[in-house]
């Protein structure tokens, strides 16, 4: 596996007075330039692995991530009546599909789209404070943009796709989302951030596959998807000539950031990788879970 496993450096992004406490202990797996997998179960599978390790008392990760030309769908999504006809037709357009455990609708991940997982341990076996846990998100992105000088607003925005209350946007157009998964003893909130491209042509790609999968469908059970209601922090802000790059590298100052700021060395000797033969066979015991035959 081809990663990037990195200690603390110094950056210069501005810690505020959020509690990045967390951050603290955290060991940062960039994945961002290995495209070598083109299951787009793969990098799910690695998060599931991963944070088993978490849970038995391994270091928390920041996992950063892409994957090329892919649909993810989510559970709800496989369930529309002609979800296979949807899926079908999302082929057609040269996208490979996958059915991803954590939670949400679909979302399209191509080059542009950097993906951060962060995989953290409960405190508790009764710790269900998920809410908790999609503010960690939401402050790591925030504060991986203070330098752009605009604000993130937090909130469902109408006709996005994947909606949910920790859509975050800029001048009301959405540019991230959030879902999670829980595992007994740890926990992983997974973002998509769409840094580069066409937010209004990943909207239109994913108004077409609803417009096949979710006929005779009431209007509850899939989002209604406008074209305006996305775009890109390349479209919102100045994100400079490589946008992906300087996203993902503000990321990782942050965390950098705190524990400098706390004197602290983190130390990648104790992180986990799974071996590619583990990783596919989770990769396969996901899709017979998830992923079967529609």
């Amino acid at each position: 596996m081809n990663v990037n496993l990195l200690y603390p450096t110094k950056g210069t992004i501005t810690v505020n007075d959020i509690d990045n406490s967390y951050l603290e202990h955290m060991l940062i797996l960039d994945r961002m330039n290995d495209l070598s997998e083109i299951d787009p179960l793969y990098p799910f599978a690695l998060d599931e692995l991963l944070c088993k390790q978490v849970g038995k008392g391994g270091p928390a990760l920041c996992h950063l991530w892409r994957h090329p030309q892919s649909f993810i769908m989510g559970l709800r999504d496989s369930r529309l009546p002609y979800a296979d006809k949807g899926r079908e037709w999302i082929t057609s357009q040269g996208y490979q599909v996958a059915i991803r455990n954590s939670g949400g609708a679909a979302v399209p991940l191509d080059l542009g789209v950097v993906n951060i997982s962060l995989i953290m341990p409960k405190h508790g076996s009764a710790d269900t404070h998920f809410h908790r846990d999609f503010e960690k998100m939401y402050s790591l992105i925030q504060q991986a943009l203070l330098q752009t000088g605009s604000h993130v607003d937090k909130g469902e925005i109408v006709g996005a796709y994947c909606p949910g209350d920790f859509d975050l946007s800029i001048h009301g157009r959405k540019f991230c989302g959030i879902a999670q998964r829980r595992q007994a003893h740890a926990y992983i909130v997974q973002a998509f951030v769409i840094v580069n491209g066409s937010g209004q042509e990943r909207a239109q790609l994913v108004k077409c596959f609803y417009e096949r999968a979710a006929v005779d469908a009431d209007s509850s059970q899939y989002p209604l998807v406008t074209d305006a209601s996305t775009a890109s922090l390349a479209e919102l802000i100045d994100m400079g000539t490589d946008p992906t790059v300087t996203f993902a590298e503000a990321v990782k100052h942050v965390i950098s950031d705190q524990q400098m700021l706390n004197n602290l060395s983190t130390r990648t000797n104790s992180l986990y990788i799974p071996e590619q033969e583990e990783v596919m066979k989770m990769v396969a015991t996901l899709r017979e879970r998830y992923d079967s035959p529609l």
